[in-house]
């Protein structure tokens, strides 16, 4: 039987001084591949209104959408836990639609949600999730819901101030419930020592290699979106290359005559 991976899981990973690894997941197929590969986290990130919809943000993407998305990726899962990132105005306008939304990604296979920013109402609502059953991650720094109110891709925590900061509404998250926390394009040092002041793990999306795990876009890792690349993804594959040339391969053989050949047909 498959050891399934969960929210205790990953605080005894942080406790025993070790990483954990998180990547998004959009489709069956990837879903079950990246959890074959020792994947802990699977992220259904809204970042798919851009990667996988083809919007310019992830504004763009609803609840309905995420639906598809979560039950897809849940499919392809055994092993990994499996988070879905709450779209914009999907928890914004009250507890109790935030809730209802949140549950339903729930029912549909995930995990856990994941929720962006932080206010009084936030923290509320956090308290109000995790009594209700259903696991928070948090996220902080960068959160690019809040792209317009922050003024573009803007690093955070850049002062010694602006660090104390994140790191007093991460500590009454932390309270309310939220078993984990993103930190999104926060200078190292910063993330560093929120990571420490903190009982509960933290994931570098851009914030270096002292939190307790990394995070990262799988088109970015695999290779496979173009249109932009943020400074602190890796590349660890050229799917864009590979499918163009099986594409272009394709197409040729399709138009000289060459498939289907004898043995690929009945």
């Amino acid at each position: 039987m498959v050891k399934k991976v969960t929210v205790n899981t990953l605080r005894k990973i942080k406790e025993a001084g070790e990483k954990f690894s998180v990547l998004t997941a959009y489709d069956f197929s990837t879903a079950k591949y990246t959890d074959e590969a020792g994947i802990d986290v699977v992220l259904i990130g809204d970042s798919l209104a851009m990667t996988a919809l083809g919007y310019e943000t992830t504004h763009c993407v609803g609840v309905d959408e995420m639906k598809i998305f979560t039950k897809a990726v849940a499919r392809g899962v055994q092993r990994a836990l499996v988070v879905t990132d709450m779209p914009f105005l999907s928890y914004h306008v009250d507890i109790s639609s935030a809730i209802k939304n949140c549950g339903e990604m729930i029912k549909l296979g995930a995990h856990a949600v994941k929720i962006e920013g932080y206010s009084e109402y936030t923290v509320n609502l956090v308290k109000r999730l995790t009594e209700t059953g259903i696991p928070v991650m948090a996220h902080l720094g960068f959160t690019p819901q809040f792209l317009n109110t922050l003024g573009g891709y803007k690093i955070q925590g850049k002062t010694r101030e602006a660090t104390d900061e994140i790191l007093r509404q991460a500590q009454a998250l932390q309270q309310a419930g939220a078993f984990s926390l993103v930190l999104e394009m926060v200078p190292q040092d910063s993330a560093k020592y929120i990571t420490e002041k903190l009982e509960i793990p933290t994931i570098s999306c851009g914030a270096g290699k002292y939190c307790d795990a990394q995070v990262l876009v799988c088109d970015d890792v695999f290779g496979k979106y173009s249109e932009f690349t943020p400074k602190f993804a890796r590349k660890y594959g050229d799917m864009r290359a590979f499918i163009l040339d099986c594409a272009k391969r394709f197409d040729e053989d399709v138009k000289n005559g060459s498939f289907p050949s004898e043995s690929e047909v009945f």
